[in-house]
């Protein structure tokens, strides 16, 4: 699972960026403060640093000068963000060493794919295009599922639904969550919705004996059954 730390002292958008990214399945880690990020960052490594631009004690882009100088975080990850969008702000936010500059407000997709792709590059280890659970296997980069190596034919939306189930395996999603994750906040869609997929994703996947990977947790929501395996 690969870690981010997210050093951004504006509360409402780390809270955001905390949710995408574990919906996304990255382990994530957050402080408000650039002195506190430099503790951090001297006692263990994430994957990738999302790093704010102007912080309290700090400044995000002295630290990443500082990173940069370090020879054990020389090469960690770097996205800045920021409200400086002049050019020239943004020649020297990357000629301190960042790997990517984005300009508040940003789109957060857009900030999701900046972060696969700077992983891809960076790690390629801990960004698998594989999704695996028991006899089930999603491949993000075509778009196939199989069970028992037999193809299931999937529509967009249970293909999206049963990739944000798969990415958390065992964390139970509630209606609203499984909206916002797979239909995104900006499409209004009842949440009795969300029900009919989820059947729809069940008798794609659930042919003959085969046991149901999604869990039912009443009042809560639905999850994909971390103890799920083939023989189960």
């Amino acid at each position: 699972m690969p870690k981010v730390l997210i050093v951004e002292d504006e509360e409402p958008l780390s809270l955001l960026l905390r949710y995408n990214l574990e919906a996304e399945g990255y382990a994530v880690e957050s402080c408000v403060r650039g002195d506190e990020a430099e503790i951090r960052l001297r006692e263990s490594l994430p994957d990738l640093l999302l790093l704010d631009w102007m912080l309290p004690g700090l400044s995000g882009i002295e630290l990443c000068r500082r990173l940069r100088a370090r020879e054990d975080t020389e090469r960690l990850p770097v996205i800045m963000l920021t409200a400086r969008g002049e050019e020239a702000e943004r020649i020297r936010g990357l000629s301190t060493g960042a790997d990517d500059y984005v300009v508040k407000p940003f789109s957060v997709p857009e900030l999701m794919a900046r972060v696969r792709a700077i992983l891809r590059r960076a790690s390629p280890e801990v960004v698998s295009t594989m999704l695996r659970s028991g006899d089930i296997e999603l491949d993000r980069e075509t778009h196939r599922v199989r069970r028992n190596t037999k193809e299931i034919h999937l529509g967009p939306t249970e293909f999206r639904l049963l990739e944000f189930l798969m990415t958390s395996p065992g964390r139970v999603f509630s209606r609203e969550q499984l909206l916002d994750g797979v239909w995104g906040h900006d499409v209004y869609v009842d949440e009795r919705t969300v029900d009919v997929h989820v059947g729809r994703l069940r008798k794609a996947l659930n042919k003959g004996k085969a046991k149901d990977p999604i869990r039912t947790v009443r009042g809560a929501g639905y999850a994909f059954n971390d103890q799920f395996t083939a023989t189960a």
